[in-house]
């Protein structure tokens, strides 16, 4: 079997497990008022589960495949991996594991700067005086969304500081 199914038949068993979770546990433990809004907390995650369940099915069957004469090589090959930008790709995964964990001692806008700035810079950007400010408008328009517009608490600051 092909690396593309292999991979989908692993994320096939994960989106089933989400899945699961979000058709059956979510649920449970609604307020009686909740149950009667027509979109739930759990209304995104299990669209999501069956989209993901889906597009897992159709890579692990072949159907995305071209017809037989049409042969192409496929866009990643396992064999010269060493050819890629592994390094960057790595960098950016740890980049997104220190940025989890430095939502709540930094707040969200310097760790969601910081995140972009850093991320640009590793991918390659040099122009440190347009992605500054471009990153602090980012940061600063998805906070408001989050807490203006949603009413989702997000502390913008680190807690030591307010």
């Amino acid at each position: 079997m092909a690396l593309d199914r292999w991979i989908a038949l692993v994320i096939l068993g994960i989106t089933l497990a989400y899945g699961y979770a979000a058709w059956f546990t979510m649920d449970a433990s609604l307020p009686p008022f909740m149950q009667r809004n027509p979109i739930w907390p759990s209304t995104f995650p299990k669209v999501l589960s069956v989209l993901a369940v889906v597009t897992a099915l159709i890579i692990l069957l072949g159907l995305e495949k071209t017809a037989p004469g049409e042969e192409k090589e496929p866009d990643i090959n396992y064999r010269r991996l060493q050819d890629y930008h592994l390094g960057k790709a790595l960098m950016l995964l740890g980049l997104m594991v220190l940025y989890a964990l430095a939502l709540r001692p930094i707040g969200f806008l310097l760790a969601t700067m910081g995140f972009l700035v850093l991320g640009a810079v590793i991918l390659g950007e040099r122009k440190l005086y347009v992605l500054i400010p471009v990153a602090a408008v980012a940061a600063g328009v998805v906070w408001y969304l989050v807490e203006g517009v949603l009413g989702i608490y997000l502390s913008p600051w680190p807690s030591m500081i307010f």
